[in-house]
């Protein structure tokens, strides 16, 4: 059995939907998932191997496809990825599908890296352009799953560092700041408290597809393209400086307006179950929750002043912290 290196997954803490007209946007590694290619032989596999085997083949298919018509510029070693299909190669994940965490986004990177001639190596640092270009053949290739695609999915998983995109024009990796904790109200004692983002799980897949055409039909209406720029735009990229800066306390100020925002304006994106805690989370200010990704399902972002305060009030669902603050 030969395996490839493992590529994690990823999350996009801010920029959802208003990086579609060109807000910042915030991308991500998460360690908690991940996969790699490996090749097996086929004829003692899992039924899960065979399907993950199909799609591979089907995603290949793709690729040589959009290879011959120039709309994918990069030089595919075809021979060898259709040899080692035939012999059983799958994509070994326990990225869960549909969940705005990029088990797609990582199997693109994934074969990028094994089967592609002359390829970036991900382990010296990328000029700029070095690192657009990259996202655009990602974007042409993860395009397979989504019908369209931005490549910042695979782009994170395949450099396994934290992205700013300030522009279409302009990416950095950044660092992430450590956080000292938010300080209370008290006048005679200060004591710190455990903020963090988390995660919450609403155990159900979703598709992007549909959510993002969705949102670009309905900024066909100018009233509604226009609030996303005056608003949603300005809190988000004043999530992400103040974020950047380890400024834990105005990072809540501004992502309770992304709250409000998105529970006003992006009911369909919110599954309904989620609905009233979301607003009991506006309306408590213990916590602040936040489309991760597309939304519809799959995980939920939150971010909270006190974790440990909050299993109380979210006791019934599965949390899990990505960052103190």
């Amino acid at each position: 059995m030969i395996e490839s290196p493992f590529f994690y997954s990823k999350i996009l803490l801010f920029g959802e939907y208003s990086i579609i007209l060109h807000s910042m946007g915030l991308a991500v590694p998460y360690h908690l998932f991940g996969g790699r290619l490996v090749l097996k032989h086929i004829t003692d596999s899992s039924r899960r191997i065979q399907q993950s085997n199909r799609e591979l083949k089907a995603f290949c298919e793709y690729i040589k496809y959009k290879t011959q018509q120039n709309q994918i510029a990069v030089d595919f070693d075809f021979t060898s990825l259709e040899f080692d299909i035939a012999q059983g190669l799958y994509f070994q994940s326990n990225i869960p599908q549909g969940f705005g965490v990029g088990s797609s986004g990582a199997l693109t990177a994934a074969l990028y890296e094994r089967y592609v001639y002359d390829k970036a190596d991900r382990n010296k640092p990328l000029s700029n352009a070095d690192i657009l270009n990259l996202k655009l053949i990602f974007g042409q290739m993860e395009s397979h799953f989504h019908g369209s695609s931005s490549g910042v999915d695979p782009l994170i998983c395949y450099l396994n560092q934290p992205l700013l995109i300030k522009s279409k024009t302009e990416i950095e990796t950044v660092k992430i700041p450590e956080f000292n904790g938010i300080k209370t109200q008290k006048e005679e004692t200060s004591e710190n408290r455990l903020g963090a983002i988390f995660l919450l799980n609403t155990n159900r897949p979703r598709k992007t597809e549909p959510l993002v055409n969705l949102f670009l039909e309905k900024c066909k209406q100018e009233e509604f393209k226009n609030i996303c720029k005056d608003e949603l735009m300005v809190y988000n990229d004043n999530c992400i400086n103040y974020f950047l800066k380890g400024d834990s306390e105005k990072l809540l100020i501004e992502l309770k307006k992304v709250s409000q925002f998105q529970f006003e304006h992006f009911q369909p994106m919110i599954p309904p179950l989620y609905r009233q805690i979301w607003q009991y989370g506006l309306e408590s200010d213990k916590y602040y929750l936040k489309l991760c990704g597309a939304g519809g399902g799959g995980f939920i972002l939150g971010f909270t002043p006190h974790f440990n305060a909050i299993r109380t009030a979210l006791t019934d669902y599965q949390l899990r912290v990505v960052y103190k603050l």
